[in-house]
């Protein structure tokens, strides 16, 4: 296909395909309140995140109905997350040991989506998002849309004739501009910088680096991946594998009102192929660290709003549970309480720094934390480099 400029951006040069899927992910005309597209929920100025501090996005037909997971991140994962994959474990110790054969990839929190046209339809129909009744819904406002015109000529002039066909190519392109568009992975953080030898970090942010790549410390590296590729790229800062890690609780979370409601990730309520494997309750996707001081809303629940209090509970989850957990009707400290006790012998107690006991030192302290957080904020795009090699 010959390539054309995108109406909202005149630098990037997609194909018409690509350009025709940037028209829709911020078309809000394509919802059932007219007032929510793609980009409502991952907002290029917040690194294609959500837009403020909500544990969930609200949405549905008057944009009310409150979502029941935290907006991840479009940005970097898109082009390089391998298709989901998993060889069952015999026990949680094997899950988390064997990362050859832990659950791995997809799209979203629980991995669901292998291909990026099948993670573009779950918002349409969603009745916490754009909340469309069916494919007829979304395909009759392509027609009434500005670009429709666009669309024939790109697809077909009778490419509405053939609606299975027609909500295919939607899907299709909404995917190439996610690949094609570079804004989706810029890699121009200090951070990609100093890689390339351009910049040094600071003294505290190199402090911050070395206590997240401690393995008998922070070990956060052993997840969020921060060396190159051996293929030389920048990393994103995920391995794509699943953890549990027993985050509290979120109240925030209306479905939380029902206390036999319970998000257990890979194996449901929105995930079922893998329910039946017991060992995958409670696992989400670990998320890249890109731009992640840059949220308001941490972790697939969205329980903490702060960068530095989601880095305190990884550290002190063990060592002070009260500060984390609420305390059940017998005064006993309800640890990992966003998970049927059943199931709590899945979160990760094997690796540093989950390994602690209550009353020891946590692995970090409240310097360390800051330290790592300045590092953190290495990882915000658009940083502004002046050009000048580092001495």
């Amino acid at each position: 296909m010959a390539a054309v400029a995108a109406t909202l951006d005149a630098t990037p040069t997609y194909s018409d395909a690509a350009a025709l899927g940037k028209l829709m992910f911020f078309d809000q005309s394509l919802s059932a309140s007219g007032k929510m597209s793609c980009a409502s929920c991952h907002s290029p100025s917040h690194a294609y995140g959500p837009p403020n501090g909500l544990p969930a996005q609200l949405g549905g037909p008057d944009l009310r109905s409150q979502g029941t997971r935290a907006v991840p991140s479009l940005r970097y994962v898109l082009n390089r997350t391998p298709v989901w994959s998993h060889a069952q474990a015999a026990t949680v110790a094997e899950r988390i040991q064997d990362t050859d054969n832990a659950p791995s990839g997809g799209f979203g929190w629980d991995g669901r989506f292998n291909y990026l046209h099948h993670q573009a339809v779950f918002p349409l129909f969603n009745p916490n998002e754009m909340a469309n009744t069916d494919r007829v819904a979304v395909l009759s406002k392509l027609e009434r849309a500005p670009y429709a015109a666009r669309f024939k000529e790109v697809f077909g002039q009778n490419i509405f004739a053939d609606p299975s066909r027609a909500f295919t190519q939607a899907m299709y392109a909404i995917e190439r501009f996610e690949l094609e568009d570079p804004d989706f992975h810029p890699y121009n953080s200090k951070f990609d910088y100093y890689l390339d030898g351009k910049v040094k970090l600071t003294a505290r942010e190199l402090r911050g680096k070395k206590l997240f790549d401690d393995p008998a410390g922070g070990n956060c590296a052993s997840c969020h991946i921060d060396q190159r590729g051996a293929d030389g790229s920048h990393p994103l800062f995920t391995d794509y594998n699943f953890e549990a890690l027993g985050v509290p609780r979120n109240p925030e979370l209306h479905v939380n009102a029902d206390s036999r409601y319970f998000d257990m990730g890979l194996c449901g309520p929105l995930r079922t192929d893998q329910s039946g494997d017991t060992s995958n309750c409670g696992l989400f996707k670990t998320p890249s660290l890109r731009n992640t001081a840059t949220r308001q809303v941490f972790f697939h629940n969205g329980r903490f709003h702060t960068l530095k209090d989601a880095l305190r509970f990884y550290v002190q989850r063990d060592t002070n549970p009260a500060k984390w957990y609420p305390v059940d009707r017998h005064g006993k400290i309800d640890k990992f309480n966003d998970l049927p006790v059943a199931m709590r012998g899945n979160v990760d107690t094997i690796d540093e720094p989950l390994t602690r006991k209550p009353g020891g030192r946590p692995a970090w302290t409240e310097q360390d934390i800051d330290d790592v957080a300045a590092f953190l904020s290495t990882l915000n795009d658009d940083y502004a480099y002046k050009g000048k090699a580092a001495r």
